[in-house]
């Protein structure tokens, strides 16, 4: 019942975020500058502070990960300020009263206030306005954000808990369930740094998505390369970060999601089945991932594993294009045409 549980739940947050980017005001650029926020903060605080400063030893750079780590809210809300238009003074201004809250509190009330500013830098004579956004932006930032705070987590915080605890007590349906998601969300404008931040996952929900959207990099690679969705540039580009090829993998989301998922929930299961763990949330991404589960895991044993994700992933990538080799794609140059 709780796998069920935390499956649609996991459903209704996507479903949620994917509404938010396409029919909010400037939602998809949120989003990113959501991700942007998470690679700015955890992946800095995940390669500082576990692979530099625990495992390495090096205490400075453990310092560096935990001042980095403690910034989201501060990010997440300039950040996506900033992609909503605003000036880059009031953007900070609104990261700055942040400060000391999560990643998603940020970002509820940057995106918010930004609407508020905006009409601050439209509406108010030049001067003025600054006084203006002390008085009024400022503060409002901070109250939104105080404010979203317990909702965030007796919500997406609460989510992640169940996904965890189940992941523990079914490790395989789990897997499939959490490795096929995350590796397809890692292809699409949600982005799966942005999810697993926001659902605060760790342990081995956590190493699943790591290792996954790993795997997936050498699964896309073979599967562009054999479709011919692009040139070499193309593939390349998809197999480091597939968020580069977002419009080729819109305009053909059946071939790409499909393998991705199945791509993913084996990679899934064989992650799950080995117990591997990662405790930096927010670090489903390809390279990062795997640097930071050397952190958390025997090191023999995470490249082992790691192997085996490229490997299957690799195989799903050839099956896909068996598979979808008679079905109708758009090319690159053919959305070029399209634009034109």
């Amino acid at each position: 019942m709780e796998i069920i549980k935390g499956t649609f739940l996991l459903i209704l947050v996507l479903a949620f975020f994917t509404l938010f980017s396409y029919k909010a005001p400037r939602g998809m650029k949120a989003m990113s500058a959501l991700a942007s926020a998470a690679i700015a903060t955890f992946l800095v605080e995940a390669f500082q502070r576990y692979v530099g400063g625990d495992l390495l030893q090096i205490e400075f750079l453990g310092e560096v990960g935990d001042a980095a780590g403690s910034m989201g809210g501060v990010a997440a809300a300039a950040l996506v300020a900033l992609a909503m238009g605003v000036s880059p003074v009031y953007a900070l201004m609104l990261g700055a009263s942040a400060a000391g809250l999560g990643l998603l509190p940020g970002f509820i009330a940057g995106y918010l206030i930004s609407f508020i500013v905006k009409q601050i830098e439209t509406r108010v004579p030049d001067g003025l306005d600054l006084i203006v956004a002390i008085i009024v932006a400022a503060p409002l930032t901070r109250l939104v954000a105080v404010m979203a705070d317990p909702v965030v987590d007796a919500t997406l915080l609460n989510i992640g808990g169940i996904i965890t605890e189940t992941t523990t007590a079914n490790p395989i349906i789990m897997g499939i369930i959490l490795g096929g998601v995350i590796t397809v969300v890692a292809t699409a404008p949600l982005s799966s740094m942005a999810l697993t931040a926001m659902l605060g996952l760790t342990g081995v929900p956590m190493a699943i998505g790591a290792l996954a959207v790993f795997g997936s990099s050498f699964m896309n690679f073979v599967f562009f390369h054999r479709m011919k969705f692009g040139d070499r540039k193309t593939t390349i580009s998809v197999a480091i970060e597939p968020l580069s090829q977002v419009d080729i993998i819109s305009a053909n989301p059946i071939p790409v999601y499909v393998t991705n998922f199945l791509g993913g929930a084996t990679s899934g299961i064989i992650i799950s089945l080995a117990g591997l763990v990662n405790g930096a949330t927010g670090t489903a991404t390809p390279i990062a991932g795997f640097a930071v589960m050397y952190g958390f895991n025997d090191p023999m044993k995470v490249t082992i594993i790691a192997l085996l994700c490229a490997g299957f992933s690799a195989l799903w990538g050839y099956l896909g294009s068996q598979i979808f080799k008679n079905f109708k794609i758009r090319r690159v140059h053919e959305l070029a045409e399209m634009n034109g």
